[in-house]
């Protein structure tokens, strides 16, 4: 099968990472993290764009697209210490929601199928539904518990007429039984929407959704330690869903529905990594990147940065399994390992 390529910009792999093709599956076997592009935007709700987010994230960096980079945090190089492979994107078309959903899924299917850990580069949410549909066609429904930072719930029923949207995946992966709704876990939700009967289904669901004010109140790291808890009960696996606009419009202005008095992207960058460190991330997502309301790329830069603080977890966590060790971030830079 002939590939097509990235379908909204220069074709390239992530910070130059191997290229690997999933029509052959040899090409990818024994990989530890596959990232996988679904520029998608067909369901946004306001503004539209990111489309162009996936390769906005795979190519804002100003050093080199070497494949490799070490953590200063962590002190690893994912893209060398994992075997990170790049799978290039999966041709969508926005006026096919179900044929992109689809094609979507099937591929993150295969990803997960093979024993890595598929990175999806969005698109708007809207994707959160196939992406985490397929981890769990591996894992099994119901298995895998999810973390999801957003704004926004993303649990209404039907908008604009139809099922599919950026505002409804999370009400269709309950709803199908790939993820358990007294296991999601929301942290950023804020903001005026959703009303009293969304939220009472929610919690219907036995959800649990951290909106701004607890957190502020509570601290961050408190609200992510009881979360932890929670995932980790009666599930084989973690999916982490993070939609770029949790966090405040100052630190992310290139996203389609931006709400103000969200996360900080150091507050959003040190919980994606402690997420990935602490809990066994079967996969992730970063979505809603619309580069064509960013500004001097910082939007695109927070979504770059997020994968590789993912990716270095990920490669600390494994080592550190290995050796017996643990990781310490009190530890100074120039004090070793």
């Amino acid at each position: 099968m002939s590939r097509y390529g990235q379908m909204f910009g220069p074709d390239i792999t992530f910070l130059g990472v191997e290229r690997c093709d999933l029509d052959d599956p040899a090409g990818y076997a024994g990989a530890d993290v596959v990232i996988l592009g679904a520029p998608f935007d067909g369901g946004t709700s306001h503004r539209p764009g990111a489309r162009f987010g996936p390769n906005a994230i795979r190519q804002t960096c100003y050093l080199p697209h070497d494949g490799s980079r070490p953590s200063l945090a962590l002190r690893v190089d994912a893209l060398r210490d994992l075997r990170v492979l790049d799978a290039g994107d999966v041709e969508t078309y926005a006026g096919d929601i179900e044929g992109s959903l689809r094609a979507i899924e099937d591929a993150v299917a295969r990803i997960a199928a093979s024993g890595a850990v598929p990175v999806v580069l969005g698109g708007d949410h809207t994707i959160a539904l196939p992406d985490a549909t397929g981890v769990a066609r591996h894992h099994g429904f119901g298995r895998v518990s999810m973390i999801h930072f957003d704004a926004h719930a993303d649990t209404g029923d039907i908008e604009f007429g139809h099922l599919h949207g950026h505002g409804q995946p999370m009400r269709r992966l309950i709803e199908s039984g790939a993820i358990r709704g007294d296991r999601f876990l929301q942290i950023g939700l804020r903001g005026y929407w959703p009303g009293p009967e969304i939220l009472d289904w929610m919690a219907g669901q036995r959800m649990r959704s951290y909106e701004m004010t607890e957190i502020v109140a509570r601290g961050l790291d408190e609200c992510l330690t009881e979360a932890y808890a929670i995932a980790l009960d009666d599930c084989d696996g973690v999916y982490l869903s993070v939609d770029v606009d949790v966090c405040d419009p100052g630190h992310a202005p290139g996203t389609g529905t931006p709400e103000p008095g969200g996360l900080s992207a150091r507050q959003l960058l040190d919980a994606v990594r402690r997420t990935c460190y602490e809990l066994p991330v079967v996969g992730l997502e970063i979505v809603e990147v619309a580069p064509p309301y960013d500004h001097a790329d910082i939007t695109a830069y927070l979504g770059n940065r997020v994968v590789l603080e993912a990716l270095s977890a990920i490669a600390r966590r494994r080592r550190d399994a290995a050796e017996g060790t643990r990781w310490d971030p009190r530890r100074p830079l120039l004090d070793g390992r």
